[in-house]
């Protein structure tokens, strides 16, 4: 959370786009920022799970058994200005790229009496306009924080079923085999080349990033005021 923080940072000054796909160490439970934090004590199979907030919005995410991606685009590129256009264009090139490997995944439709579902807790099981869904399962979806002009996207792909989130299927249950996450990651990316009309290059996390993002963890993602109240 603190490097998508400091990426978003770095976005605001830059004329640069970054695309980052990280994994967890054990399953654990990112609070979207405008959630109760206690609300979590409804949810019982992600008791055990460690938590953090994230910076964005949405519904809690149980990270397991899933991709994470982070995006953040600089104010100037005219992506920022299109709030559910970035959505569209990266589920849009998800959606091809499931395609490609068998999986007839499509948009959550938009109709005048379906707005933002936020009553539930976890993010899987609302629905929004946009969302990626496999039949009538949610699989991935999204959630934007703006600074300054600059945007970081958080999204999730549900690779399968977590035990801190049984309810949830993913995309290994419904199809009945496995995904590779890093065939997945790779062909993503290449189909998100061809939407954006961009090339990638993979570069490391600079020294100075590093130092920001740990200035960032000890004073709010790894602190529990933060996690429980939005307070640093």
């Amino acid at each position: 959370m603190a490097v998508d923080e400091v990426l978003l940072e770095w976005a605001t000054g830059s004329n640069q786009c970054c695309w980052r796909f990280y994994g967890w160490d054990e399953p654990t439970l990112s609070v979207g920022y405008f959630q109760e934090y206690h609300d979590r004590h409804g949810h019982a199979p992600s008791q055990a799970c460690p938590a953090v907030r994230r910076l964005t919005g949405g519904g809690a995410i149980v990270h397991d058994v899933e991709l994470t991606y982070s995006f953040v685009v600089p104010a100037g590129h005219p992506l920022a200005a299109r709030r559910d256009g970035l959505y569209e264009i990266v589920h849009t090139a998800l959606i091809e790229t499931l395609a490609d490997m068998g999986a007839a995944a499509s948009l959550h439709p938009t109709s005048p009496h379906h707005g933002r579902d936020e009553d539930t807790f976890l993010c899987f099981q609302r629905r929004s306009p946009g969302d990626v869904v496999l039949g009538k399962t949610k699989i991935a979806g999204s959630a934007q924080r703006r600074r300054r002009g600059a945007v970081l996207q958080h999204g999730s792909v549900i690779l399968g079923r977590s035990p801190a989130a049984p309810e949830l299927p993913g995309i290994e249950d419904l199809l009945g085999r496995s995904i590779d996450p890093d065939g997945l990651a790779g062909a993503w990316l290449e189909t998100l080349s061809r939407h954006l009309v961009v090339t990638w290059s993979r570069r490391p996390l600079s020294g100075s990033k590093r130092d920001r993002a740990g200035v960032l963890a000890d004073a709010r993602y790894g602190s529990a005021p933060w996690t429980e109240n939005r307070r640093c």
